[in-house]
């Protein structure tokens, strides 16, 4: 292991950071309901203070973000589960003993999946992972090109100043949504303002974007506002029917990467699970494993009272779901871990007697797995490009991972003792996400719809359709996927218009200067906002 990568000053720099994201990325989740990507804050600050300090390189740099930005997703997926639980009844009580062992099993089994997916996902798969391409940009060009430096510090400026008038102070609207189509089928139809997704839509391609879109169109012109009005079924039943198809194509997807990718490369990628000195797909041995998660699987058996076969599907979900989370990021740079989780929670529900406090575990945990492994994804592919020695950046995430659970169930607790039960769900703590596990502990609304979507998701995946993206489009809101398809629709242009332009980086540039900016300012704002309501 290159020394100068993992170096104690870093992993102090990486833990103070952590601290930090995690306790704002925790009230950010539960106030406002959304989770801005971490990576590009924790680039330029431990870029600024690395290279302050002196004597230092990208990959330096590279491995003390990875253990900065590790709690922030692990904070986002108890925050996106847990709440629920009081939004049922606020008095229900829960133990720091429990909610520790949730939120540190969901970190243990997110840092065996990331080892073991990296060289999948990453080489083998190479997908794009917009958040980590731009990442390595930001290095790269901040430490050498100053031309194509300036093009990124001036959009990222722009994209800054823009966050902040959005979100800050409020001068420029948020979305823009038809009040019509809202109103009369609760589709959400628009635009969202936002320089980052246009970013990542263009970066990842007109292709992929426009599949996204695609399932957009079937959800809410399709399903929502066709089949209504063809009266085919009413809104309610609409509305059940797009969320489950989206969920079916989500977890058919999952079973296309462990059918068609994983299980045929399984001797390469388990295999330093327990076989002496093989490293196979990995970069560390992994015969510690196994035994590993026998252990969780007693914690959660004896600990959390989700008993054995709970326990066992909680596990094996959260290895479906971070492949899931894995494609997911690196195709949209979107990681619905609360969907991840609500997918093995009612998988648990339905195999087993397991209570519905019981419930919002599974989804805890499996939404803290998934956080995290789509997080550190997006570092493994900035340190690909940079050529930091993957190890030193899991052992990275390793520490900032275990500090940023054991301190997102700290902040937790305290809201919880300083707010009460009630808080959730309201006004102070609104917590969509957990309202959405909690409404779906119940079961899968619309079976038929969900069926059909797992069976066509399957075998389009293994006919290289990048399904996953279909299901986003189908679950989501319209403008989300709309504003991302502008992004495409951009990159489609400037190749065919300006093909040099892009040859020489300058759209990828821009686009991850933009995609920083807001979420720089984002991630300002709400340690901001985190102080406040501390203070």
């Amino acid at each position: 292991m290159n020394e100068k990568q993992l170096t104690v000053r870093g992993l102090v720099i990486g833990s103070i950071g952590s601290i930090i994201l995690t306790m704002s990325s925790m009230f950010i989740a539960l106030k406002l309901s959304s989770l801005p990507w971490p990576i590009m804050f924790v680039v330029l600050v431990s870029m600024f203070v690395l290279k302050l300090m002196g004597n230092t390189n990208l990959q330096e740099i590279n491995v003390t973000q990875t253990a900065m930005s590790a709690g922030a997703m692990v904070a986002g997926g108890l925050a996106f589960t847990i709440p629920g639980i009081w939004m049922l009844n606020p008095d229900n009580e829960l133990s720091i003993t429990v909610l520790l062992a949730v939120t540190l099993g969901g970190v243990v089994l997110g840092l065996i999946f990331t080892a073991l997916f990296r060289k999948y996902f990453i080489e083998t798969k190479e997908l794009p992972y917009a958040m980590g391409q731009a990442a390595a940009a930001t290095l790269e060009v901040g430490d050498s090109d100053k031309k194509k430096a300036g093009l990124l510090f001036i959009s990222m400026g722009i994209a800054g100043v823009f966050t902040a008038l959005r979100d800050w102070l409020q001068k420029i609207p948020a979305t823009l949504i038809s009040s019509k189509i809202a109103g009369s089928y609760g589709s959400l139809t628009g635009i969202w303002f936002s320089p980052m997704l246009i970013s990542i839509g263009y970066i990842i391609g007109p292709v992929v974007i426009g599949v996204w879109f695609l399932g957009a169109l079937i959800g809410d012109f399709g399903i929502l506002v066709g089949g209504t009005e063809l009266g085919f079924w009413d809104l309610t039943e609409a509305a059940n029917i797009k969320s489950s198809l989206g969920i079916g194509l989500m977890v058919g997807t999952g079973l296309g990467i462990l059918v068609k990718g994983i299980i045929p490369k399984a001797k390469d990628i388990f295999g330093s699970m327990f076989i002496k000195d093989k490293l196979g797909d990995t970069f560390i041995n992994m015969r510690w494993a196994p035994f590993v998660m026998i252990v969780i699987a007693a914690v959660f058996t004896f600990v959390t009272d989700m008993g054995l076969l709970a326990s066992v599907i909680t596990i094996l979900g959260a290895w479906l779901a971070t492949s899931m989370s894995a494609q997911c990021v690196g195709q949209s740079g979107i990681n619905p871990m609360e969907i991840f989780g609500i997918i093995v929670l009612l998988a648990s529900k339905a195999v087993s007697n397991i209570g519905d406090i019981e419930a919002f575990y599974v989804a805890a945990v499996v939404a803290v797995a998934c956080g995290l492994v789509g997080d550190v994804m997006n570092d493994f592919k900035a340190g690909q490009i940079l050529h930091s020695d993957p190890k030193a950046q899991w052992i990275a995430e390793v520490v900032g991972a275990l500090i940023g659970g054991v301190v997102s169930v700290v902040i937790l607790a305290v809201i919880l003792k300083a707010y009460g039960g009630e808080a959730f769900g309201g006004e102070m703590f609104p917590a969509a996400q957990a309202s959405a596990v909690a409404a779906m502990v119940g079961g899968i609304s619309h079976i038929p719809a969900f069926v059909i979507g797992l069976v066509v998701a399957v075998i389009l995946y293994c006919v290289n359709f990048p399904v996953i993206t279909l299901g986003l489009g189908v679950y989501l809101p319209f403008y989300l996927s709309a504003t991302a398809f502008i992004g495409g629709l951009i990159r489609f242009a400037v190749d065919k218009a300006f093909p040099s332009f892009e040859k020489e980086g300058r759209g990828t540039i821009i686009a991850s200067g933009l995609l920083g900016g807001e979420s720089i300012v984002g991630v300002i704002i709400a340690i901001v906002m985190a102080i406040k309501i501390i203070v």
